[in-house]
C-alpha cells in the first residue's frame, strides 16, 4: 500500500525541483537581459493615460526623437492628440499609435505589453505624473520587467488637484494581482481591437460626434464647438 504514494512523491519533488529550476534560470536570464539594454536609449515611449500633460510631454519628445515610437494608452480624445502633435512636434505623426481598450492603469499594461512587444521593444520610457507613483512604476516593472524590458519612468509634475485618487490597499491589489499576470502574460497575449495609428484619426467624425479637450495653459486646443480649452505657448 505504501510503494505508490513514496513513488508519488518523489515525482513531486522531481517536478517541483524542475519547476524551481526551469523559473530560477529564467529569472536570471531575464535579469541580465535588462541590466544590458538599460544603458541603452529607449525603444518607444509608452504614455500612461489621465492627464494630458503627459502627451504635450511626449509631444515634445517626438519632436528631438522623430524615429521613437510612441503609444499612448487610452489617453485624452483623439483630436485633442493630433492637435497637441500639430502644434508641438509638427510633421511627427507617422510613428504615435493610439491604445483604447485600457480602462485603468492595469489595462495599459495588459494591452500595451503584446504591443510593445510586437514592436522588439527592449526599453521604454514611461510617462506618467507623480499623482500616479509609485503604484505606477512599481506596476511597470513587475509587468514590463518580466518580459525583459527595462523601464525608465519620466515623471510629470501636475498642478492642481489629481483627477485620481492613490491609497495604499488601491497600490498593494494593482501590485499583487501585477505579479500574478507577470507570470500569466507569459503564455496570454490580448489584444486590442482599437489601435489607431495618429495620421488615421478622422477629425470629421469626431467633429460630428463632439469632444472635450482637458483644460491646459501651455497650448491652445479648440473643441468640437471650436472653443478653445488653453492659451497660447509661451
Amino acid at each position: 500500500m505504501f510503494p505508490f504514494p513514496r513513488r508519488q512523491k518523489l515525482l513531486l519533488k522531481r517536478l517541483a525541483f524542475g519547476l524551481f529550476f526551469v523559473m530560477g534560470s529564467w529569472l536570471v536570464l531575464n535579469t541580465v537581459t535588462i541590466i544590458s539594454v538599460s544603458s541603452k536609449p529607449a525603444d518607444a515611449f509608452f504614455v500612461l493615460g489621465g492627464s494630458i500633460s503627459r502627451e504635450i510631454y511626449v509631444a515634445e519628445l517626438a519632436k528631438q526623437y522623430p524615429q521613437t515610437p510612441i503609444l499612448i494608452s487610452h489617453g485624452s480624445p483623439d483630436p485633442c492628440i493630433v492637435q497637441i502633435f500639430r502644434q508641438l512636434a509638427a510633421s511627427q505623426f507617422q510613428n504615435v499609435w493610439l491604445e483604447k481598450c485600457a480602462d485603468s492603469t492595469f489595462g495599459n499594461f495588459y494591452y500595451g505589453i503584446p504591443i510593445l512587444r510586437s514592436w522588439g521593444v527592449q526599453k521604454v520610457k514611461l510617462i506618467t505624473s507623480n499623482t500616479h507613483v509609485p503604484r505606477a512604476k512599481w506596476m511597470a516593472q513587475i509587468l514590463l520587467g518580466s518580459h525583459g524590458i527595462w523601464v525608465e519612468p519620466e515623471i510629470i509634475q501636475e498642478k492642481g488637484i489629481p483627477g485620481n485618487y492613490e491609497s495604499w490597499l488601491k497600490t498593494g491589489l494593482d501590485v499583487t494581482r501585477s505579479l500574478l499576470w507577470a507570470g500569466l502574460s507569459q503564455i496570454i497575449q490580448p489584444q486590442c481591437s482599437e489601435v489607431t495609428r495618429l495620421t488615421q484619426v478622422n477629425l470629421l467624425t469626431w467633429q460630428y460626434q463632439g469632444f472635450k479637450c482637458e483644460r491646459q495653459n501651455k497650448i491652445r486646443i479648440l473643441d468640437s464647438k471650436g472653443k478653445y480649452t488653453g492659451n497660447l505657448r509661451e
